[in-house]
């Protein structure tokens, strides 16, 4: 049986760190679902046609991982999906507690589907989309912490 793992999020925009774990995770399973999902607590930057393309770029050279969008309830998208393994990434401490939360309520909802952590490379521990968002706006050096094209576009959003 195929491994199918989905890696949720908002994705505005991807990060080097988000493509840590995902490049990792795609060597582990034998698919990977980018599954992008429109936060309604946040204001995005980017509409979610220009973050698909953005992921869709970062991720072109990986051909088990696939781009996707969904709403509502990440444990219905996996089910949807077939999924028996949702991938999520931890930066820091502050992130497990949040995490543990989500993947209590998921395990609830449906045990049979697994969530599996992997920390994130100490690289990319800070590293987060507000984070560049914030840097980029006042013009500073992003260019180690996203893929180019990301790079590109937060430029021509913040000219």
């Amino acid at each position: 049986m195929k491994k199918l793992a989905i890696c949720p999020g908002s994705f505005d925009p991807v990060t080097n760190g988000h493509l840590d774990i995902i490049r990792r995770g795609s060597g582990i399973f034998d698919e990977v679902v980018v599954a992008l999902f429109n936060n309604q607590s946040k204001t995005p930057l980017f509409s979610v046609n220009e973050r698909i393309a953005l992921l869709e770029e970062a991720t072109k050279d990986l051909p088990n991982v696939i781009v996707d969008v969904s709403e509502g309830l990440l444990i219905d998208y996996a089910r949807h999906r077939n999924a028996s393994v949702i991938l999520r990434g931890l930066r820091a401490i502050s992130d497990f507690e949040y995490e543990m939360q989500i993947t209590s309520m998921n395990r609830k909802l449906d045990p049979k589907i697994e969530t599996f952590f992997m920390m994130t490379n100490n690289q990319y521990s800070f590293l987060s989309s507000s984070i560049v968002k914030e840097v980029a706006k006042y013009k500073g050096d992003i260019s180690d912490l996203v893929p180019p094209d990301v790079e590109k576009a937060l430029m021509e959003k913040f000219s």
